[in-house]
């Protein structure tokens, strides 16, 4: 089993940033991991070798992600049994589980969140915390009774009465549903609410991004344009940003020119007779050429591209919808960012990743292999963790 160190503590911002982001990852005990936890910069790219458990840090996040949207946690973890360290043993009731969590900078902050989950006999939450940036729990949970499928659950209220208790939902994340719990009348109840729903519009603003090259060969119909996980529908999302995003598209015909073999003039969308749409390379005096030609490689480096040009807006995702978007950053999840890639295609990616992302707008969690970190390396901007023993 690998185990990975604790990444040292980073000096706290002078003012607190004003849009909700991850910016530590605790893998307290999740598959190969114990006591982990890992600073997350804008860009930042778990590397390794096969088995060090870069994936396991990004299937956490996701995770965590669900369960701030309200997901059960049977959606959460489809395989809880497989989160659990190996090796870890059961305690006498037969029990056996794991930890995670994280820190959510922002307005009220360092939030803390950390979830302890019980895998056997049965999946449900044991324990969960809510910490403020001055140390205070504002939540905290226990699982009490066995026998009932609810957690007792305290918040601070600071009022009359400094904790109120309650039952909550023992598959669900607590945090996620104090908005719906708390009046707000104190200012110990605002405190609360302020940390909860931090932590909440950043764990919601997550995009996970799995370019599927077979799938995007294809002309695809004109549909509402927003860009899927797999992006599959990728010339459907240029049909939409080509005229709505005209600089934006001119920027990711520049990055096609950057990474794509052979002369790339333009990057445009043709509709076929059909009513189907189909990507197209403008490649001057040869001619145009569907994007579906384009080998594995370029069609993700197209795709991540995309993701990180066009933002929020025009990826398939559930927004925060009463949360201004100037008030998000969006995180976009990308396993396998130099899957099929060259060390130019991974560059020229990383570096527009580092660039994109400097607005704190958008921030990139990634993995790549250990080709992919020494490609990355060194670019401005791109943080990458180690995780070889």
């Amino acid at each position: 089993m690998h185990a990975t160190s604790p990444a040292p503590p980073s000096a706290a911002p002078s003012t607190p940033p004003t849009r909700p982001a991850v910016t530590e990852l605790r893998l307290s005990a999740f598959r190969s991991h114990r006591g982990a936890a890992f600073r997350l910069a804008p860009v930042t790219l778990f590397a390794g070798a096969s088995g060090t458990g870069k994936s396991s840090a990004l299937q956490a996040y996701e995770a965590l992600a669900l369960l701030g949207a309200g997901a059960t946690l049977g959606s959460a973890f489809p395989d809880p049994v497989g989160c659990v360290p190996a090796r870890a043993e059961a305690d006498a009731e037969g029990r056996r589980g794991f930890r995670i969590g994280c820190t959510v900078d922002g307005p009220a902050g360092p939030v803390r969140l950390d979830l302890a989950v019980q895998a056997e006999p049965e999946l449900r939450v044991v324990g969960e915390r809510l910490t403020g940036g001055d140390g205070r729990t504002l939540l905290t949970t226990a699982l009490r009774d066995p026998g009932r499928g609810t957690v007792q659950a305290e918040w601070h209220t600071a009022g009359s009465v400094p904790v109120t208790r309650a039952p909550l939902p023992g598959d669900r994340l607590g945090t996620a549903l104090l908005p719906l719990r708390v009046a707000g009348k104190t200012e110990g109840q605002r405190h609360v609410l302020a940390a909860a729903e931090q932590v909440v519009v950043a764990l919601r603003s997550v995009f996970p991004c799995d370019p599927q090259p077979q799938r995007m060969r294809a002309p695809v119909a004109v549909g509402e344009g927003r860009l899927r996980r797999g992006c599959d529908n990728l010339a459907e999302v240029l049909h939409r940003t080509r005229t709505g995003c005209p600089r934006r598209h001119a920027r990711l015909a520049a990055v096609a020119r950057a990474g794509c073999a052979g002369p790339v003039r333009d990057l445009d969308v043709e509709e076929l007779a059909d009513g189907t749409v189909r990507a197209v390379l403008g490649r001057g005096a040869e001619g145009r050429m569907p994007v579906g030609r384009l080998g594995e490689g370029e069609l993700r480096y197209l795709a991540l591209a995309l993701v990180l040009l066009t933002g929020p807006g025009v990826l398939a995702m559930d927004p925060v919808a009463e949360v201004p978007p100037a008030m998000q950053t969006l995180t976009v999840l990308a396993d396998g960012f130099d899957r099929g890639l060259d060390r130019r295609q991974i560059r020229e990616l990383a570096g527009l990743a580092a660039q994109i992302c400097a607005d704190g707008h958008i921030r990139l969690v990634g993995t790549v292999g250990e080709a992919g970190a020494r490609a990355a390396r060194g670019r401005a901007g791109v943080t990458v963790v180690d995780l070889n023993p």
